[in-house]
């Protein structure tokens, strides 16, 4: 699996985007959506210390798991993740499109946080990916 990871996030070229994110979240405050294998790859693999990450959301994750510690991030219940008042939410997964839609519209709609894919797929990738469907 994680030669499947490496060999997925060079095809995107992953290290150039994350370097420009580093750059472009300086300063603001990130929650990370997704809990899974992609996700702790790039723990493993790259330095997440450049983002001001204060928590990490799943929806595995319960209430009483709040503030819990997880992959060295302290865990966000899902039905908590507006609470926190990010400046960003990072979707940690590789099928992101449905997660984004749904926090842009539903919610986060009534708030200044942003979100957007941690590991961003070229818009090509994408509509074959939603036309292959």
């Amino acid at each position: 699996m994680a030669n499947d990871f490496k060999s997925y996030l060079e095809e995107l070229n992953f290290k150039k985007q994350f370097e420009k994110l580093n750059k472009k979240l300086k300063g603001k405050t990130v929650i990370l959506y997704g809990a899974g294998s992609l996700f702790q790859y790039i723990k493993e693999n790259y330095d997440l210390t450049k983002l001001n990450i204060i928590g990490i959301s799943d929806k595995k994750f319960s209430e009483e798991q709040e503030g819990e510690i997880y992959l060295d991030y302290k865990i966000i219940p899902f039905s908590n993740i507006t609470n926190y008042n990010a400046d960003y939410v990072l979707i940690a997964t590789q099928n992101y499109i449905g997660i984004v839609e749904n926090f842009v519209c539903n919610v986060f709609d009534k708030t200044k946080t942003k979100v957007k894919p941690l590991v961003k797929i070229p818009l090509l990738t994408l509509l074959r990916e939603i036309w292959s469907r």
